[in-house]
């Protein structure tokens, strides 16, 4: 797989995660602009978010690069919130985006108006830097 986009210009400002032993590879990978998730060595279950062991068969787990492509499953417009700093990006998309490799997780769908946002609809994933080896997955309008 081609990295993704990495954008390094702005100014992160929103909470920053804060990496521990079992997710550091997830956050590193996508500050490196590479979509990680777990697979299983033993049953070849793949989940998300990082867990220590595999949640079908509590085998041991090893991270696989994933193709950044899925599909929004969910999703909501958030068009209320008080707080800074997610009150100045208002309007915003938060969507369930179901990988092509399986799993399932949560992201900001953008780079399109909020309105046109349907379930089904396919994208593809690129990466906001936030810190030292600390990159926030995002999603986009895919290509297919």
């Amino acid at each position: 797989m081609t990295p993704g986009r990495v954008v390094t210009d702005v100014e992160w400002t929103k909470p920053t995660p804060l990496p521990d032993d079992v997710s550091r590879p997830y956050w590193e990978g996508c500050a490196r602009g590479e979509l990680l998730i777990q697979q299983c060595t033993s049953c070849n279950h793949r989940q998300f978010y990082p867990r220590a062991m595999c949640t079908q068969c509590s085998g041991e787990v090893e991270w696989i690069t994933c193709s950044g492509r899925g599909t929004v499953h969910t999703f909501t417009i958030v068009r209320q919130y008080g707080a800074r700093p997610f009150r100045d990006e208002l309007p915003y998309v938060v969507a369930m985006i179901e990988l092509e490799e399986g799993p399932r997780m949560m992201g900001n769908v953008t780079d399109c108006p909020v309105d046109d946002v349907r379930i089904g609809m396919s994208v593809e994933a690129y990466f906001v830097l936030a810190g030292e080896g600390i990159g926030i997955p995002y999603w986009q309008l895919g290509s297919g």
